[in-house]
């Protein structure tokens, strides 16, 4: 199960680990052959699955290829901020081109990740939304030409 360390952090047994394990092989797999996989009833399996959602260790989700549903254009954005980092982050995650917010140390306060339909969209998306938040001091951008690999399986092997 996953129970919260003195942190609060969810610990996760090496049960809940195999399930995560199997899902992330296929997300629709059923929690009847999961069970077998890792010695649990489907009930348990279920129970397990849900805490695990619950709590936001996992989530179960359709991944899709950019390219095949119409964005061909992909962009790491090095975002660099003057002042509190936490505005411009909460604005960033509220964009639907940006996939994910990270925020860094190093050269960079923040790294993005966008998804577009293409040039002009990405360039939109930068200069006109990007760039003219309020803290944005500077911006780097890193156009993807070809994904060479993308994998969801960290966090258990």
């Amino acid at each position: 199960m996953a129970t919260p360390d003195k942190n609060g952090t969810p610990s996760i047994d090496s049960v809940s680990l195999a399930i995560i394990e199997q899902l992330q092989e296929d997300g629709r797999r059923p929690y009847a052959a999961i069970g077998k996989a890792v010695g649990l009833s489907e009930a348990a399996v279920r129970q397990r699955v849900q805490k695990l959602l619950d709590q936001g260790v996992m989530q179960i989700v359709a991944v899709t290829d950019p390219l095949t549903v119409g964005f061909r254009r992909q962009a790491m954005v090095g975002i660099n901020v003057n002042g509190d980092l936490d505005p411009v982050a909460d604005a960033l995650t509220a964009m639907d081109e940006v996939e994910y917010v990270v925020v860094t140390a190093g050269s960079f306060d923040l790294l993005i990740e966008i998804v577009c339909e293409d040039d002009d969209h990405l360039l939109d998306t930068i200069n006109k939304r990007i760039r003219t938040l309020p803290g944005v001091r500077s911006t780097e951008s890193f156009v993807y030409l070809k994904l060479r690999k993308q994998t969801y399986t960290w966090g258990t092997r």
